[in-house]
């Protein structure tokens, strides 16, 4: 008898983790009846198909609780629901460690996500430990990235499976095309993107540093699309260094191809990733991108540096003078796009959903 399966996502926030955990959810629906998303973010269950049965509390009030509360509801929903039936699969996109000790008290098949690289949850000694012992318990370990897979077996001696993000180049084009407002005020400067959310992970600081060497040599206007914890920060320094005139915030955008469209240049300037979604949509959009070579993804996704200029992580002066670089050199750069868009493929929608289908179906 075939299992069913529950896809475990405690905190549903706005980022790349969460447009895949909405198109591998969806896409597994299809290929079984009984499956289910545990999460505390309520105010998602629209992001899923009808036939998936969204388990959640019922009140709102807990959507706005912090990450590692939900993470605790999450797990008190996931032991009720174990409680109820043992015949199951866990397919954890978060909170990984709570998971695999729940998985295995019961014994329970799971599945885990390592959504970021290691580089950001493993400094810590005691985490090192922990995650070194609990990751193998795990009875698959999947990653995003090529490189990503070798940091884990470098760091935690573990063997893991590799599937690319699924890329829906034809959806990404087709939304770049619907109408929205002008985010960009000047037409005649070099337009420049940044997208995330305002966490130390994703080091805006270090765009806007770069932003200030380059003021007085270049025409500039940027933008950067995102909230978190952070934004107000960096709104002040915005302020304090006299860049209001040239970088401007936005929120949140559902669709955010039509910017990433209107703009000229993308940059990354994260400390760690996973495999970022906004570099690969920047790409199939035709963007030139700068991005930090920071583990794991960009480096992957850009070719090392054939596909798109990196910069040192954390490196202000070094990416103003990658950004001068392209503004000088227009026309050479239009090689470096073109080679990394054909390298798309890599990326193929239909070709990572369905590994993601036959990993998933080894224990149904």
């Amino acid at each position: 008898m075939k299992k069913n399966l529950i896809v475990f996502m405690p905190s549903i926030e706005k980022g790349g983790v969460e447009k895949n955990l909405f198109i591998v959810s969806n896409y597994l629906s299809k290929k079984y009846n009984g499956i289910s998303v545990i999460s505390i973010s309520k105010k998602f269950k629209r992001k899923f198909c009808k036939s998936i049965d969204f388990i959640t509390l019922s009140s709102n009030f807990w959507d706005n609780c912090g990450r590692r509360f939900k993470f605790l509801l999450s797990i008190f929903l996931l032991i009720k629901e174990i409680l109820k039936n043992r015949n199951i699969v866990v397919f954890s996109f978060q909170a990984n460690i709570y998971t695999i000790f729940v998985c295995k008290l019961f014994s329970i098949k799971n599945i885990i996500r390592c959504n970021s690289s290691p580089t950001g949850w493993s400094k810590n000694f005691f985490k090192m430990i922990l995650y070194k012992y609990y990751l193998k318990k795990a009875d698959k370990v999947m990653v995003n990235s090529l490189e990503f897979k070798k940091e884990l077996k470098k760091k935690f001696n573990l063997v893991s499976s590799c599937i690319y993000n699924p890329l829906n180049i034809k959806e990404i084009k087709q939304k770049s095309k619907l109408k929205s407002k002008i985010y960009f005020k000047n037409r005649k400067v070099l337009k420049i993107l940044n997208i995330g959310r305002c966490t130390e992970q994703k080091d805006q600081l270090t765009f806007l540093k770069a932003l200030k060497h380059i003021e007085q040599t270049i025409s500039f206007e940027a933008i950067i699309l995102g909230e978190g914890p952070l934004r107000k920060n960096l709104e002040e320094f915005i302020l304090l260094n006299g860049l209001k005139k040239k970088v401007s915030f936005k929120n949140f955008q559902e669709n955010p191809y039509p910017i990433i469209k209107e703009s000229d240049l993308f940059i990354l300037s994260s400390k760690y990733e996973g495999l970022p979604n906004v570099l690969l949509e920047s790409i199939v959009l035709k963007k030139f991108i700068i991005s930090s070579s920071c583990p794991t993804g960009p480096k992957e996704i850009l070719l090392n540096g054939k596909g798109g200029l990196l910069f040192e992580v954390a490196n202000p002066k070094h990416l103003s003078k990658k950004i001068l670089y392209y503004f000088n050199n227009k026309k050479k750069c239009s090689s470096f796009v073109n080679k990394s868009f054909l390298e798309l493929k890599r990326f193929d929608y239909k070709t990572n959903l369905e590994k993601y289908f036959k990993l998933v179906n080894k224990f149904m």
